[in-house]
């Protein structure tokens, strides 16, 4: 209990300093934000390694596509991914749930590297224009786009059927690159972070871009899930 004291508080405290010390990069270019998200990223991993005494694996790293557009897909146990993947990704943007873009300053940083937002499972103006703001986000920018297939956290034993935003994205002409990890299994949605665990991190291979829509998204839930299985 005391270690996951000791890891919120200086988790949290690096991250709101980090906030702090790039205030004026909200009126500098994208760049400079996502430095910092990467940063943050790193000081996550520190904070896992150090005070949790995590183990962190990461295979299949060859997998990751480079030199062309792509879009990611992960499993969403944990706020670890959302930091995780600033650090092999190169300047990534989200597609988050709307409540996120309210919280002071953090929600400036993630309006500035390009997220999509979106309130989940309402009928809203925002989410009938979402095709059209993921549509001009493809177009505009080069780096990659990453979704959550199964929309929000979930424990790590849970294995929800994948939303269809994810076709969104497919249809766009990209090729998916998906990535599996049990962060819920070390720090889960609700309850306490767990010490002396081994956090696994599974690049898979990608996901070519001419599937029918339906062949996609059961080949993504399915190489997805199974992966997952075979990292507990």
């Amino acid at each position: 209990m005391i270690r996951g004291f000791l890891f919120k508080f200086f988790f949290y405290l690096g991250l709101v300093s980090l906030c702090i010390v790039f205030l004026p990069a909200l009126l500098m270019p994208k760049k400079i934000v996502s430095f910092a998200g990467k940063l943050s990223g790193y000081w996550s991993l520190i904070c896992l390694k150090f005070i949790l005494s995590t183990k962190i694996n990461v295979v299949g790293q060859e997998n990751l596509i480079k030199d062309e557009k792509f879009f990611v897909a992960c499993t969403h146990q944990s706020a670890f991914e959302t930091f995780y993947l600033q650090t092999i990704l190169n300047s990534p943007y989200f597609i988050i749930k709307k409540e996120l873009t309210k919280i002071p300053i953090f929600g400036n940083y993630l309006k500035k590297i390009g997220c999509i937002w979106i309130d989940r499972d309402k009928i809203s103006r925002d989410n009938i224009e979402f095709s059209e703001k993921l549509k001009s986000s493809i177009k505009t920018l080069k780096e990659p786009l990453v979704i959550f297939p199964q929309g929000k956290r979930f424990k790590a034993s849970e294995r929800p059927v994948f939303k269809k935003g994810v076709l969104r994205i497919y249809n766009l002409n990209l090729q998916c690159q998906p990535i599996v990890m049990n962060s819920g299994d070390v720090w889960p949605k609700k309850g306490e972070v767990k010490a002396n665990s081994i956090l696994n991190i599974s690049i898979l291979k990608p996901i070519e871009n001419n599937l029918d829509s339906n062949v996609f998204i059961k080949k993504l839930q399915n190489e997805m899930y199974n992966a997952l299985d075979n990292l507990n």
